[in-house]
Parts: C-alpha cells; sequence; structure tokens
C-alpha cells in the first residue's frame, strides 16, 4: 500500500522503522513542528521527523488542518492509507476520510480503558496487572473508534513507564503489519468500543510527582514506576528535592510515622508510609546523577527516624 505516517516520538519512531522494512510504500511523514529542547533551548526535530530524513521522505509539519493548503496537500500524496501513531493533533473527519482506507492508529493500552495523551503511565498507576496494544479504525473522536486488532502484554511489579512503552512500541510495530495484511476484512469486522468502560489518561502534569506518605507503598511505588523517566516521583529531605527513581514495597512491620526513615544501608533506605514500607533504591538529589542508595550513603548522611516531605 502507499502509506502517510503520521507521529512524533520515539513510540511511533518504532513503528515507522518497522514499516520502512516492509513492501509498504511511505509517501510521506507528517509530524509535529520541530521544538525547543534541552538546556539551549534548541529547536529540535522529532525522533520521527529524524528517521525520516534519513530515509529521504517527505516531511510535513503542519500546525493543524484548519488550512485548506494542508487539506490540499494530504490530497496530493494519493495515499491508500494513513497509519496514525502518537502524532499529536487529532485529526478532523475530513482529513481521515482522505485516504482511500482512512486512517488507522496505534494506541497503547487495551481501548476502551486509557483512552487518551498517557495512556502507559496511568496504567502503572492505577496499578493494571495488563495492559496492550490496539489498532483502531480513527473516527473523529479521541481514541473513541472501533478496533481492528490487539494484543496484550502484562504489567510487571517492577516495569517503569520507560521499559513498558519500549515493550508496547515493539509490539505495536509487530501487530501493524500483521494487521496491513488482512486490513480490508479486519475493518469489516472491527469492534465497537463500549463507552460504558472507558478511563481517561490525563496528560502528566509535574505537581503529580510529589509523594503523599500517607498513601500506601502500594500507591507510591506505582508512582515512583509511572513517572519515570518522567516526571520522576519526588519528596524533600532537608529542604531540597529528593528525586526517586526506583522504590520497591517490602514485609516489614513499623510503628513509625508516615515519611520516616526506619532503615538504611547499601539496600536501600526504608520509609514508613500509611500502609506498608517502602525501600528507595535509586535516588537523585540536586546537582547530581541518579544513582544506587549505596552510592547516595558514601558521600550523604540519612539516619533513622529523619523525615522525607
Amino acid at each position: 500500500m502507499r502509506i502517510i505516517f503520521s507521529g512524533t516520538p520515539e513510540f511511533a519512531a518504532e513503528t515507522l522503522q518497522a514499516l520502512l522494512s516492509s513492501e509498504h510504500e511511505i509517501c510521506a511523514v507528517y509530524t509535529q513542528p520541530d521544538r525547543p529542547s534541552g538546556r539551549g533551548r534548541k529547536l529540535t526535530a522529532s525522533p520521527v521527523k529524524q528517521l525520516a530524513l534519513e530515509h529521504n521522505i517527505p516531511v510535513e509539519q503542519p500546525l493543524n488542518f484548519k488550512e485548506n493548503a494542508d487539506k490540499e496537500q494530504l490530497k496530493n500524496y494519493n495515499a491508500d492509507l494513513m497509519i496514525v501513531v502518537a502524532y499529536g493533533l487529532l485529526l478532523p473527519q475530513d482529513v481521515l476520510d482522505t485516504p482511500k482506507l482512512g486512517c488507522v492508529n496505534i494506541h497503547a493500552s487495551l481501548l476502551p480503558r486509557w483512552r487518551g495523551a498517557a495512556p502507559i503511565q496511568r496504567a502503572i498507576l492505577a496499578g493494571d496487572s495488563t495492559t496492550g496494544v490496539c489498532i483502531m479504525q480513527m473516527d473523529a473522536g479521541l481514541d473513541t473508534g472501533p478496533v481492528l486488532a490487539r494484543d496484550e502484554c502484562p504489567i510487571h511489579h517492577d516495569d517503569t513507564a520507560q521499559i513498558l512503552h519500549d515493550r508496547l512500541a515493539k509490539i505495536g510495530a509487530d501487530i501493524l503489519l500483521t494487521t496491513l495484511t488482512d486490513l480490508e476484512n479486519l475493518q469489516q469486522s472491527a469492534i465497537a468500543q463500549d463507552d460504558t468502560l472507558m478511563c481517561y489518561a490525563h496528560k502528566l502534569r509535574k505537581d503529580e510527582a510529589a509523594i503523599d506518605w500517607q498513601h500506601s507503598a502500594q500507591n507510591i511505588a506505582q508512582q515512583v514506576h509511572a513517572f519515570n523517566p518522567w516526571p520522576v516521583a519526588q519528596t524533600l529531605w532537608q529542604d531540597k528535592v529528593f528525586r526517586i527513581w526506583s522504590a520497591t514495597t517490602i514485609d516489614k512491620q513499623h510503628n513509625a510515622s508516615a515519611g520516616e526513615v526506619v532503615a538504611v544501608d547499601k539496600h536501600g533506605i526504608d520509609i514508613a508510609t500509611g500502609d506498608g514500607v517502602l525501600r528507595l533504591t535509586e535516588i537523585q538529589v540536586p546537582g547530581k546523577r541518579a544513582m544506587s542508595v549505596a552510592d547516595f550513603l558514601n558521600a550523604n548522611s540519612l539516619t533513622i527516624g529523619e523525615h522525607l516531605g
């Protein structure tokens, strides 16, 4: 097929790479405009754009699809299908109708659970044991279209958002290629979503990273894993931001107050919570890289009885 690919981040680039190795023709790539990035705030091309340019594929970066010129350019590519993966724009119906076979989307959840911008992180944060990828025929709603195919995968107790992201990106690329081999039949048998089962995966906010030690150890561990690599769960220690990159719950009794340090050694820092004990294993203090607790203790002193938060 003659395909337009629309996507922006690394998750989408994984699928584009797979398509480039397939029998299909990528006639154009649509991606978000270059954004300032890094300490120097230099304009940086998205991972999808960088990959497209490496393969000499035309790149389009409209702000939206409100301009007639952008819609005409899309028509001129005469595509059979548009594949959309974490593009970052809500496409209007006339754009969805432009390719002969419409637009399909790879979404990193088992729809209708976790529609929206941050399905991977929200699944971890909610304590879901299973997630997956859906291939969806797009309509004008937000992740509301009928499902063509799906593949499940477990969420392990120590999965961070980055680990799960990488696993789902590979699954998404694989299931898409399989779907394309029988696309028109799958479109005829697509399964409508049950809107009553929908959860909305809100975009992550920095203020969600603050830990409330009154919560349970299990809930805080999920917060740590969901917010790695961004925005990274954090608390205060000696009035400084104390970022927590990795943590695990442990079976340990205590009568300490929430946020109190109950044990410290090279294996971790044990913190009392509203229910249970959380062991911090990888942390970061201002001006330093993320490090193991053993490395942290080589240069810092943290004692039993101190409080975080």
